[in-house]
């Protein structure tokens, strides 16, 4: 229970949801610590180390989540060590195994693997979230591919496209992202059994120089663990370049959180599309009629914030000297599983705003209707001349009427007449002005497009999330 009087982080109390939050809390870290140990001593006796009895391995493993975290913590103010204090709070909890917990192992043994492991499950539960994304814009692009919408370059009106095809931009990138962290989570390796300086030396003396046996130990406890690889080899730490190799594939993730969220900011104020607005939510203190995209610029806001941390392993990467040294430690703390938690509660506001999208086609509309005499003139001259105006003088006359038009536009705030002026212009007379101005007509392949996408890129994409839990998680502010 909050106790209101100290801080606590936003990422856990606003943003993260609560598997993430158990994925990166204390018990679960030192649970896999005592897993480690537990594995680490299974697999020493199965290679012959006989000092390890099976009193030692049945006490171990009926302690494994039973961890007194008051010991621990007074330990370690005895210490100055967190893994020795833990080490000792196992002891005490499992007597027989006093003396082989730890045994040959170095603190990155616990340290490093359970890192690893955490960071595995961590961005599979990202991968589920990026799925429900994709799915849910997939969903949104499928039935609004037809609905044309202005296209916008440099944030200027351009070329139709339609409402469905721009979801696909969307859901594009975060598939590319998806891509990505599927391909981190199967290329990561565990540390193993690497000894101090990671030259397996303490190993190789518990097993009398047997390497056979220690290179067997190393594999036995990677397989264990569930990785199919460990690193060939380390130095005390497994390689600081797959942290910044992780967060960078989160940063990646956090910039197209931010586009798809800027995006609908852009539109809700064009009135064209917005984020769900529930029956009492409060857009502004002051302003009463305002809907404000609240989520959207959270989100956009966390993605900035995870974009900003993907420095920071790279100079962790770059700052270990030789084998290892410690000021890793306290950065990592902070570098890895914040733009975690960041990024889930990104993910979670980019499903929620997508299975909610409200669309205004009227609007939208209006807006196509007064720049479409613009965007048609093209159409306009090549009918003119195929009905046996001179192309010069015709693309001459509508320059003039277009000039007109806008001043019209943008000196007077009047509609855009450009096709009255057309139309009264005798050279444009054997032209249908009318079947021309359907802006279907000018949205080119966008529909099939959506339609290819859904099939070719997001159908594989929902086969193989299929079996992810399919409730969403919900929004706590």
């Amino acid at each position: 229970m909050a106790t209101h009087d100290t801080y606590e982080s936003p990422l856990a109390t606003r943003n993260a949801s609560a598997e993430m939050l158990r994925l990166f809390s204390p018990a679960h870290k030192f649970g896999l610590w005592r897993r480690l140990w537990l594995e680490l001593a299974r697999c020493e006796r199965e290679l012959g180390l006989s000092r390890i009895s099976d009193d030692a391995l049945r006490q171990m493993e009926a302690k494994l989540d039973d961890i007194d975290f008051a010991a621990a913590a007074a330990w370690e103010k005895r210490l100055r060590h967190d893994v020795m204090a833990h080490v000792h709070t196992f002891e005490e909890a499992a007597p027989a195994a006093k003396g082989i917990i730890h045994l040959g192992a170095t603190s990155q043994y616990v340290v490093d693997n359970a890192d690893l492991i955490i960071m595995r499950d961590a961005m599979k539960l990202l991968a589920s979230r990026l799925a429900a994304c994709i799915d849910s814009l997939g969903t949104f692009a499928l039935r609004w591919k037809d609905l044309p919408t202005l296209g916008y370059t440099h944030f200027q009106p351009a070329q139709l496209t339609t409402v469905g095809k721009r979801a696909c931009l969307w859901a594009q990138d975060l598939v590319i992202d998806l891509e990505e962290l599927e391909y981190r989570i199967a290329t990561l390796r565990f540390r193993g059994v690497k000894g101090t300086t990671g030259t397996q030396a303490s190993f190789l003396s518990l097993f009398e120089g047997d390497h056979a046996r220690v290179e067997q130990l190393d594999g036995m406890v990677t397989r264990r663990f569930g990785f199919e690889k460990s690193f060939d080899v380390t130095g005390q730490t497994y390689p600081r370049k797959i942290d910044a190799q992780v967060v960078s594939c989160l940063a990646g993730i956090a910039a197209s959180v931010h586009k798809f969220c800027n995006d609908i900011r852009l539109l809700a104020g064009m009135k064209q599309i917005e984020e769900p607005f529930e029956e009492e939510q409060v857009g502004s203190s002051a302003m009463a009629y305002k809907r404000n995209p609240m989520r959207c610029e959270r989100a956009t806001g966390l993605a900035r914030f995870v974009i900003s941390l993907a420095n920071s392993p790279l100079q962790t990467a770059a700052e270990q000297w030789f084998e290892r040294t410690l000021d890793d430690s306290a950065n990592k703390r902070l570098a890895i599983p914040e733009p975690f938690l960041a990024i889930d509660g990104c993910l979670m506001i980019v499903a929620d705003v997508a299975r909610g999208l409200v669309v205004y086609p009227k609007t939208i509309e209006a807006a196509v209707m007064a720049e479409l005499p613009f965007m048609a003139s093209e159409e306009i001259l090549m009918e003119a001349v195929k009905a046996g105006g001179d192309r010069q003088e015709l693309h001459e006359a509508i320059r003039r009427h277009a000039q007109a038009a806008a001043a019209e536009v943008k000196m007077h705030g009047r509609p855009n007449d450009l096709i009255r002026r057309i139309g009264e212009d005798r050279g444009f007379a054997n032209v249908r002005l009318n079947e021309l101005l359907d802006p279907r007509r000018f949205v080119g392949r966008a529909p099939e497009q959506v339609a290819r996408f859904t099939e070719q890129i997001l159908a594989p994409v929902r086969a193989r999330y299929a079996q992810s839990p399919s409730k969403p998680a919900e929004l706590r502010v």
